[in-house]
């Protein structure tokens, strides 16, 4: 019997690693200098460990440390992504043209929504029903005014990991600028900026087991240099695009945590699929009614979203007290409304209200696994029992 309750919500948040932890403690105490006090000890030892995360950060991603901004999180590298880059390339007069996709995060959409209202001309592109874009819809929305593509590495939804470096490849080519919203996939799937083109790249700490409150930005210097419009106004920290003093816990943590995935990443992706496709397969042998949502292979390891004929969501959530799972982005779960991802893929309301995005993790055993598939199959059965006149035959599989 596992220690309950069991937490299968990695796609929300991580758990702190110890490591990371560990490496964090020395910086709220005895190693608490501001980075930006150069002239004393304190100062300059806080610099050099800022320094050496930056490093660490940009080493995941294939980058170089100097290309590296931190932020507070990745809703805020988004939107320095999107705003900073739409407002630099409409003072230089490049265009005013944004191109994203139906399934993105709001951190995403809602900046892009909100660079329409100030007149610059966005198309949202549709997904099919495991959720991606194609290189070809992307080429097909592309003008002469196009001065931005966003499109996500994989969805914080169903996982769904998109084509970005094709459509980097095409991006280049026709020289725009491209940003990839890779909170979900950094630190889960092998990802390198330079192999795929990406000029921007917005990650968070708290997805790949660092602490909340601090993300960063990736910000391409060479071929082509990216320059970018601030958000903030101030002291001129992050070589002027993010003004603020940096949080050096924070960013000592992160930097652990990206070199502890750069290190295990194989290794545990390969345990993670292991551990889905039992929880997966356990679910769907042991009920009728139920559909993967989301591709089969093309999706994060530790992701699986699916729907439960004849069952709501909400409803099967309340059941599940001891364990730890989500009807869809932790984001937007106090929205009543269906999960706008599984709409933009083609589930009925019914369906996207009747899902669950189960997310496995670095802790996660398989002792864990083998209680969920128990409990799911326990508590659907219990809530289907309440309509016993309903069939549940099993709906179409959203997968690709």
């Amino acid at each position: 019997m596992p220690s309950l309750p069991i937490y299968l919500d990695n796609n929300a948040t991580t758990r702190t690693d110890p490591r990371v932890l560990e490496a964090m403690v020395p910086y709220f105490t005895a190693r608490y200098g501001n980075a930006a006090s150069r002239h004393h000890v304190f100062g300059r030892d806080a610099e050099e460990a800022v320094q050496q995360a930056r490093e660490q950060v940009a080493a995941l991603l294939g980058a170089e440390a100097r290309e590296i901004v931190f932020t507070s999180g990745a809703t805020e590298s988004d939107n320095l992504a999107l705003k900073g880059a739409a407002w630099m390339q409409r003072q230089l007069k490049k265009g005013d043209h944004l191109v994203t996709a139906a399934t993105e995060h709001h951190a995403v959409l809602d900046p892009a929504k909100r660079l329409q209202r100030e007149g610059f001309s966005l198309t949202v592109l549709p997904v099919d029903r495991a959720g991606r874009v194609t290189v070809e819809q992307v080429a097909a929305a592309l003008t002469e005014r196009t001065i931005l593509v966003s499109i996500m590495a994989a969805n914080n939804e169903v996982g769904t990991l998109q084509p970005v470096a094709e459509i980097g490849r095409l991006c280049k080519e026709r020289g725009i600028l491209f940003h990839s919203d890779a909170v979900q996939a950094v630190g889960k799937v092998p990802l390198d900026v330079q192999a795929a083109g990406i000029d921007l790249l917005s990650l968070t700490a708290h997805k790949l087991y660092g602490p909340k409150g601090v993300g960063a930005l990736y910000v391409r210097r060479r071929n082509p240099h990216v320059r970018l419009e601030p958000l903030l106004d101030g002291g001129g920290h992050e070589r002027g695009l993010r003004s603020g003093t940096l949080p050096v816990p924070l960013i000592v943590g992160f930097g652990v945590a990206c070199e502890l995935c750069r290190h295990e990443m194989a290794e545990e992706s390969q345990r993670l699929l292991r551990l889905r496709e039992k929880l997966r397969a356990g679910i769907m042998d042991g009920l009728k009614g139920v559909c993967l949502n989301g591709p089969a292979e093309e999706r994060l390891p530790g992701n699986l979203n699916l729907s439960f004929a004849g069952v709501h969501g909400e409803a099967l959530l309340i059941g599940l007290k001891d364990l730890a799972v989500s009807s869809g982005s932790a984001c937007t779960s106090a929205n009543p409304e269906p999960s706008y991802v599984l709409r933009a893929m083609g589930l009925s309301d019914e369906l996207a209200h009747a899902s669950i995005r189960f997310g496995l993790g670095r802790f996660t055993t398989e002792e864990e696994i083998d209680w969920a598939i128990r409990a799911v199959i326990r508590e659907v059965q219990r809530l289907r029992a309440l309509n016993p006149e309903q069939e549940f035959a099993n709906p179409i599989n959203r997968t690709g």
